[in-house]
């Protein structure tokens, strides 16, 4: 896509963000375009051009048992590129890590993670956290309650 983003496209992105995916005739009244023939070029060219990654159900975590989500600070002793490496490798291998990032300030690692429960939980650090290499401190902060979670981004 050259030239940036139309409102169109805009229309296009906030209404399969909003509600996913959706038919040609469902985009074409969602985003107010007369054609749905127009509306579905413009929606695979988002695709092939990378704005839209891939379409995803909202699972209820809680509905699954996961009660528990924590965000884990993880700092290592040196960030050495073989180190960093092989965590990254661990992480991205374990289902109840939903995100990680690599961050600055205190901790060298954000993730969010969750679990059935406290002792879940508690398995979770004990046994795989503990055992990543080069790490020196993991703490946790436990979420009481969620105020927002979404994965929109302003379009």
């Amino acid at each position: 896509m050259s030239g940036g983003l139309d409102d169109v496209d805009r229309r296009i992105l906030r209404a399969v963000q909003e509600k996913g995916k959706l038919s040609a005739q469902e985009l074409a009244d969602a985003t107010g375009h007369a054609s749905s023939a127009t509306c579905w070029r413009r929606l695979k060219s988002l695709e092939e051009t990378g704005y839209i990654e891939g379409y995803r159900a909202a699972i209820n975590r809680r509905k699954l048992g996961y009660h528990v989500c924590a965000f884990v600070h993880i700092s290592i002793e040196r960030q050495y590129k073989d180190i960093i490496e092989k965590i990254e490798k661990k992480i991205m291998n374990r289902p109840e890590v939903l995100d990680c990032y690599m961050t600055t300030g205190d901790s060298d690692f954000t993730l969010r993670v969750v679990a059935k429960d406290i002792d879940d939980y508690e398995r979770f650090i004990q046994t795989f956290l503990f055992e990543l290499p080069g790490v020196s401190h993991v703490r946790s902060s436990i979420a009481l309650r969620e105020v927002k979670q979404t994965n929109a981004v302003p379009v």
